[in-house]
């Protein structure tokens, strides 16, 4: 099959043929039909400090997928999942034995290992996943839809860490998970959603998907975002997306007392914290990686299923859809930040 190889160290990838991956008796094997870009990738195609600390090549990468169950492995329960049904991917495979993963907590397991990191992907035409690791989709779901249902999820666990109807959110960061967060943040009934992005390509994604303001950090300042909505008391809610330490300062210094931070973007190193603030302002700061399982993904299905507006809203990000043979240009896309979600299509 082809596949998309990492294999070995250095930077670069390679579209190779390689053996089809075997069916174990707890797994599905899946023909992988949309598969979507992630700022992971990028890192193990560059074989960033990361990536040569993290992965072990010969590898196949990609994550995020969606596609067509086409064998189900012995020892899967009857009637849990079945040959043709259509699923998407959630790349971390937990432990299922450690105290979280025991007390129903799966996504704070401490041996979590990631598909298309830690062990062969989805960059391919077939990927054999743990059965409970692949998620059943209605069969009329859009296969890119489908196909980021993985920083998707990331968006969700974010956002929805607090009830925020009413309140006034920041998102710093407008990349393809801050722009999902700003539809669900307006579909949870927010009172003002502003996005800080220095990148107008992506600050005319996020007003698109439901921003009532967007701003330029570089000129722009967010005490002046709050004069012009007419806010009083600072941010109830934001949602940190970027990793970049400017934002977290500004961020903290713009909460309102009491309020709620959650952090997603990751930064490159160590930066300084106004703990004073966060102590005197009594703020709460929550760090969010991946999504619970699978809460997430109920919560990602039911707001899709009732609310076409936000629907249109997550289908709005992919801006790009490139087929598998010319990945290095869905690479260059993903790179240049011209872009929102790059999806390859494994079936062209």
């Amino acid at each position: 099959m082809r596949a998309l190889v990492k294999s070995g160290p250095g930077p670069g990838l390679e579209m190779a043929e390689v053996p089809e991956p075997v069916c174990g008796p707890g797994d599905v094997l899946i023909r992988v039909r949309r598969a979507g870009l992630c700022g992971t990738d990028l890192h193990i195609h560059d074989w960033d400090e990361w990536a040569a600390t993290t992965i072990r090549p010969p590898m196949i990468v990609g994550h995020e997928f969606f596609g067509e169950v086409i064998e189900v492995g012995e020892d899967v329960p009857a009637g849990s999942i079945a040959v043709g049904d259509a699923v998407s991917g959630e790349g971390h495979i937990v432990c299922g034995h450690c105290r979280n993963c025991r007390a129903g907590r799966k996504h704070l397991c401490i041996n979590t290992i990631g598909v298309g990191v830690n062990r062969d992907g989805a960059f391919a035409e077939y990927v054999a996943i743990p059965a409970g690791n692949a998620y059943v989709q209605p069969s009329d779901l859009d296969p890119d839809l489908g196909a980021i249902f993985d920083p998707f999820g990331n968006a969700t666990h974010t956002a929805l860490q607090w009830p925020m109807v009413g309140d006034d959110v920041l998102i710093t960061g407008a990349g393809p998970i801050g722009v999902m967060a700003v539809a669900i943040a307006r579909h949870a009934g927010a009172r003002h959603v502003v996005v800080s992005d220095p990148s107008a390509y992506r600050r005319a994604l996020a007003q698109a998907a439901g921003a009532d303001l967007v701003i330029d950090p570089t000129r722009d300042r967010l005490r002046d975002a709050q004069r012009r909505l007419g806010m009083r008391e600072g941010f109830d809610i934001a949602l940190e997306m970027s990793g970049a330490a400017a934002a977290v300062e500004e961020l903290i210094d713009n909460m309102n007392h009491g309020g709620r931070v959650a952090l997603l973007g990751l930064p490159k190193g160590p930066f300084p914290i106004a703990w004073g603030s966060v102590i005197t302002h009594m703020l709460t700061i929550k760090g969010i990686y991946g999504r619970e399982m699978f809460e997430t993904w109920y919560a990602m299905s039911a707001m899709l299923q009732t609310s076409p507006a936000l629907a249109n809203a997550i289908a709005s990000v992919i801006t790009h859809r490139v087929p598998a043979a010319d990945w290095e240009q869905a690479f260059a896309i993903a790179r240049s930040g011209e872009c929102g979600k790059v999806v390859m299509n494994w079936e062209d």
